[in-house]
């Protein structure tokens, strides 16, 4: 049945047209909102859609840059790429090829409204699901105007570009194109168009003796020095946004998608990956919950149990059926109450984690995420920092316990005392942040009500005059309808389809996914070469 509605949903997003694709993109790596099979099926969610007439985005080269023949040396009329935002033109500037990156006409003003919906509707929409993904969905339409909005700004994708380039100046194995400002502006992106295989062509791969393993690390270490060290990273890294050169070097496309991490984030995500790496559960926990992606008020057992199967996973390990069994026992009931969020400021950095590790994965089926993480949180000296501030916590904790050893007993004296005069009083305070009671609460005061005032109104009916009975019936329809408000559920939405389904799968043989512009390892530019990748939104 998710399954089936899940269907139904990525049709719906496909209807309401780009700003809701994106918005499908983003949902398919939130666990938070949405329950498995939705994330898998809209993980399939495709950013292709038709380009638009080059008479459009002509249009647009010219109002930011000046006439089309008079700025470049060549320019190629027909898009490499065509996505929901941007497409991508090839073109010659002094004698080089780049890739001129063009935002969709029109698009600012659909997006705007779009987001006008989003906005209005959220507030509809927690009504009818529990509090933690309440607390995502608003962080998620935060997040998703956000991102929207800088993804169309090109300027700032220039700016993050220059800058995570210059972060990796040093590394040979990590390339990043050139940004052409005098040929860029708000809504116009030049950069060095740079050829390469798609690292997810394993096949192509294979064949040019590309070492598959080491092109995983590389990639995950690149990504652990953009979040942990540099704290601006590429937050797009799907396979058509990634390339691999003969050497075994790796082609970053596409910074539309980009963000930042604070230096707390930062200490965070290094005890989370250190508290992985020495399997120390509790530490684990720890950093999510200073992260705000667990609830303090989670229940730890379980909590640990699932951190622990997870990482038993994420090695490969085998792992009793039976145990997974139990596990999943606990939490499937409770699942949409699942104490585990996110907030904006680490929305992308769990989509780059995850995709991430699917692209290494691809590459290397034996691939160990973990192991890679440990090694380098080693070589950077993370884990000895940890174990020393472990040490001093230790020294301080038991310092700590020395002074409560003396402490105790004078306040346990004065407690017997209490008990002894009949003086001691325990409060208990009852939390529900689910407001669960208060909803029982509600419910049960109006039916009372309810059954009160219908017999009230067929006496007044029977004994007064009609005029009473009215004002008595009329109250009488008031708290039933509140009463039947506390139970009502939702109804669907429709709309006339502005892409469909089969729009985009006839799209599939003419070029790659829609985000990116092809790079090709020739001199020829086709678009049907499926083992190539490029430049692109």
């Amino acid at each position: 049945m998710r399954r089936e509605r899940a269907r139904i949903l990525l049709d719906a997003l496909l209807t309401l047209g780009p700003t809701f694709i994106k918005l499908g993109q983003l949902l398919s790596t939130r666990p938070d909102v949405l329950p498995t099979e939705y994330i898998e099926e809209l993980a399939e969610l495709q950013d292709r859609v038709p380009p638009a007439d080059w008479a459009e985005a002509q249009r647009v080269i010219e109002d930011e840059l000046g006439p089309v023949d008079d700025v470049f040396d060549a320019f190629n009329r027909e898009s490499i790429s065509g996505a929901s935002l941007g497409q991508v033109y090839t073109a010659d500037v002094d004698d080089q090829q780049v890739a001129v990156k063009v935002r969709r006409p029109g698009i600012e003003s659909l997006v705007e409204a779009d987001l006008r919906a989003i906005r209005w509707s959220i507030p509809i929409v927690v009504r009818f699901v529990g509090q933690g993904q309440a607390f995502s969905l608003e962080n998620l339409a935060d997040e998703f105007a956000k991102t929207i909005r800088e993804e169309m700004d090109y300027s700032r994708e220039g700016r993050m570009l220059t800058e995570i380039r210059a972060n990796f100046a040093d590394e040979p194995d990590i390339v990043i194109p050139t940004v052409y400002e005098e040929y860029s502006s708000d809504r116009v992106l030049t950069m060095q168009y740079i050829e390469g295989t798609k690292i997810s062509d394993v096949d192509t791969l294979e064949r040019r003796g590309v070492d598959r393993s080491q092109v995983s690390e590389t990639l995950e270490r690149a990504y652990l020095q953009m979040i942990i060290e540099d704290g601006v990273f590429h937050a797009d890294p799907h396979p058509g946004n990634l390339a691999v050169q003969d050497d075994g070097s790796i082609v970053f496309y596409d910074f539309g998608m980009s963000g930042r991490v604070d230096s707390f984030i930062q200490d965070k995500i290094v005890e989370f990956y250190v508290g992985v790496a020495n399997q120390d559960i509790d530490a684990i926990l720890d950093a999510l919950i200073d992260m705000g992606t667990l609830s303090p008020e989670a229940d730890r057992a379980v909590m640990a149990d699932v951190m622990e199967l997870a990482i038993q996973d994420a090695r490969g390990e085998n792992i009793e059926t039976y145990r997974v069994q139990q596990i999943v026992g606990k939490v499937e009931d409770t699942i949409y109450e699942f104490p585990l969020r996110l907030p904006p400021n680490l929305a992308l950095v769990l989509r780059v984690a995850t995709v991430v590790e699917g692209v290494c994965v691809t590459l290397d089926p034996e691939f160990d995420f973990i192991t890679v993480a440990t090694d380098y949180l080693a070589e950077q000296g993370y884990r000895e920092e940890s174990i020393r501030q472990f040490a001093a916590g230790t020294a301080e904790e038991f310092q700590a316990a020395a002074t409560s050893v003396l402490r105790v007993p004078p306040k346990l004296e004065r407690a017997l005392d209490k008990v002894e005069r009949e003086d001691l009083y325990v409060r208990a305070d009852l939390e529900d942040s689910n407001r669960v009671i208060d909803a029982l609460a509600r419910r049960v005061v109006l039916g009372l009500v309810l059954a009160t005032s219908v017999p009230t109104t067929a006496f007044l009916y029977v004994t007064a005059d009609v005029t009473a009975a009215a004002i008595s019936g009329a109250f009488t329809a008031a708290v039933g309808a509140a009463l039947y408000k506390t139970f009502r559920r939702r109804n669907g939405l429709q709309a006339s389809p502005q892409f469909t389904r089969q729009n985009l799968r006839e799209r599939d043989g003419d070029g790659d996914d829609g985000g990116t512009a092809l790079a090709r390892s020739g001199s020829q530019i086709e678009a049907d070469d499926a083992g190539t990748a490029t430049n692109g939104d």
